[in-house]
C-alpha cells in the first residue's frame, strides 16, 4: 500500500515540480535581461513583478479551492458537483478579471505608492504594468483550470499548459529585448502573448479529454454554493496576508535603496526556485487528501501526509546543499555588477537555511487545501503576519537585517502553528 501510494504522490508531484521550477525559470530570463542592462532596470522589473504577484496571489483561491474542491468531489465519485465546481470557478475568474481591468489605473497609482518605487523607476514600471495588465483574463482563468485538473488528479495537463506558456515567453522576452530592444515593455508583452497561448491550449485540452464532464447538467449542488464562497473568501483573506508579507518585504528593500532592493529582488529568484519545488509535493497532498477525504478514507489521508512530508523534506535538504555549494556561482546569472554581488554574498547564510524552515508551511498548505480547511489557513496566516511585522519593527532600529530575520520567523510561525492544529482538529477535519 505504502509503495502504491509513494508511486501516487511521484505521479502527480514529479510533473508539478518541472513545472513549477519552469516558473523561476522564466523569472530568471526576466531578471537577468534587466539585469544586464542596469541596476535601475533590474530594480523595476523585480518591483513590477512583484505587484502582478500581490494581485494574482490574493486571487490564488482560484486554483486552491478548486483543486480541494474537486478532489473531493472526485472522491466521492460527483460528476454533477465536479462541473459545478469548474464552471462557477472559471466565471468567477473571468468576473475579477474585468473588475482588474476597470481598475487599473488606481491599482497602479496604489503599488507604485505602497511598494515606494524610486521615482527613476516609476516610468519602467508604469510601462510594464499597463500591458501585463490586459493578460488578466487568461491568467485567473488559468488558475481555475490548472486548479481543476489537479483536482481531478491531472498533473500533466498543467505540466504541458506551463511549459508552453514558459517557452513561449523566454522566446518573446529574448526578441523583443534582444532583438527588438523593447526593454521592460517586451517582457510585458511577451508575457501578455504566452498567457493566452496557455489559455487556448488549455481549452483544447479540456474540449478533447474532459468535453463531457464539463458540459454535464445534472449537478443538484447548488445548495453548496455558500460553501464555495466561504472558501475562497477565507482562502483570499490567507492570500492577501502572505502577498503584503512579501510586498512589505519589498517595500522595506526600496526604502533602504537601490542596491538593496537589486540584491533582494536576486534573493527573492532563489526563493522561488526554492519554493516551486517543495510545492510540487505541497500540490500532489492538495490532491491526495482531497481524494482520499472525500472517499472517506482517514488512514490514507493520514498516510498521504506523513509521506507529503517526507518527501518535501527532502527535497528542501537538496536546496539546502545546491544554495551553499553554489549560491555565489549562481548570484552572477542575474547580475554582474560588483556592488550587488557584493550585498548577495552577505545574505548566502539566508538562502542556505530558508529550504528547512519554509517545507513546513509549504507541505501543510497542500494538506489543508485538500481538506478545504480553510478557516484555520486564514487564522494562522493571520496570526503569523501580525509576528513578523512586529518583529520587523522591533529590530529594524538595530539591524540591516531585520527584514530577512521576520521572513524567516513569519515562514516558521506559519508552519508550526498549522502542526498544532492538525494535532489538535485532524479527526474533525478530515471527517467534515
Amino acid at each position: 500500500m505504502m509503495s502504491r501510494l509513494n508511486r501516487e504522490i511521484l505521479n502527480l508531484a514529479t510533473p508539478n515540480i518541472i513545472s513549477n521550477i519552469s516558473v523561476p525559470l522564466l523569472s530568471t530570463v526576466d531578471t537577468a535581461l534587466m539585469g544586464h542592462l542596469s541596476p535601475v532596470h533590474l530594480g523595476a522589473v523585480g518591483l513590477s513583478s512583484m505587484i502582478f504577484n500581490f494581485i494574482y496571489w490574493n486571487f490564488g483561491f482560484l486554483r486552491m479551492g478548486t483543486t480541494g474542491m474537486t478532489a473531493q468531489a472526485y472522491g466521492k465519485g460527483g460528476v454533477g458537483e465536479i462541473t459545478w465546481v469548474f464552471s462557477r470557478s472559471v466565471g468567477l475568474s473571468l468576473l475579477i478579471a474585468i473588475v482588474l481591468i476597470l481598475a487599473q489605473v488606481p491599482i497602479l497609482k496604489a503599488a507604485i505608492s505602497l511598494l515606494n518605487v524610486p521615482p527613476d523607476q516609476v516610468e519602467l514600471v508604469s510601462a510594464y504594468f499597463s500591458v501585463r495588465i490586459w493578460a488578466a483574463p487568461a491568467s485567473l482563468a488559468l488558475f481555475s483550470v490548472i486548479g481543476w485538473m489537479f483536482g481531478m488528479q491531472n498533473a500533466l495537463y498543467p505540466l504541458f499548459i506551463t511549459l508552453l506558456i514558459n517557452v513561449c515567453n523566454i522566446a518573446l522576452s529574448f526578441y523583443m529585448v534582444l532583438g527588438l530592444d523593447m526593454g521592460i515593455r517586451g517582457v510585458a508583452i511577451a508575457t501578455l502573448v504566452a498567457q493566452y497561448a496557455g489559455l487556448l491550449f488549455a481549452g483544447l485540452l479540456i474540449i478533447w479529454r474532459y468535453r463531457q464532464i464539463v458540459v454535464d447538467t445534472s449537478s443538484r449542488a447548488a445548495g453548496r454554493l455558500a460553501d464555495f464562497f466561504k472558501v475562497n473568501i477565507d482562502l483570499f483573506i490567507r492570500t492577501l496576508c502572505l502577498t503584503i508579507a512579501f510586498a512589505f518585504f519589498y517595500s522595506q528593500s526600496a526604502s533602504a535603496g537601490e542596491l538593496v532592493l537589486a540584491a533582494n529582488v536576486i534573493l527573492m529568484q532563489f526563493i522561488n526556485w526554492m519554493s516551486y519545488g517543495i510545492d510540487g509535493f505541497a500540490f500532489a497532498s492538495e490532491s491526495l487528501v482531497g481524494k482520499y477525504a472525500g472517499a472517506r478514507q482517514p488512514t490514507m489521508v493520514r498516510k498521504v501526509v506523513t509521506r507529503s512530508f517526507t518527501w518535501g523534506l527532502g527535497v528542501a535538504i537538496f536546496y539546502a546543499i545546491l544554495f551553499g555549494i553554489g549560491g555565489q556561482s549562481l548570484f552572477r546569472i542575474y547580475t554582474d555588477d560588483p556592488e550587488v554581488l557584493s550585498l548577495t554574498r552577505k545574505t548566502l547564510g539566508w538562502l542556505i537555511v530558508l529550504p528547512l524552515i519554509a517545507v513546513w508551511c509549504y507541505i501543510w498548505d497542500g494538506v489543508f487545501i485538500g481538506l478545504t480547511a480553510s478557516g484555520w489557513m486564514r487564522n494562522t496566516m493571520v496570526a503569523a503576519l501580525a509576528i513578523y511585522i512586529a518583529v520587523f519593527l522591533l529590530m529594524a532600529p538595530f539591524t540591516t537585517f531585520a527584514v530577512w530575520y521576520a521572513l524567516m520567523l513569519f515562514l516558521g510561525i506559519r508552519g508550526l502553528l498549522l502542526a498544532v492544529v492538525w494535532w489538535s482538529r485532524s479527526d474533525a477535519m478530515i471527517a467534515s
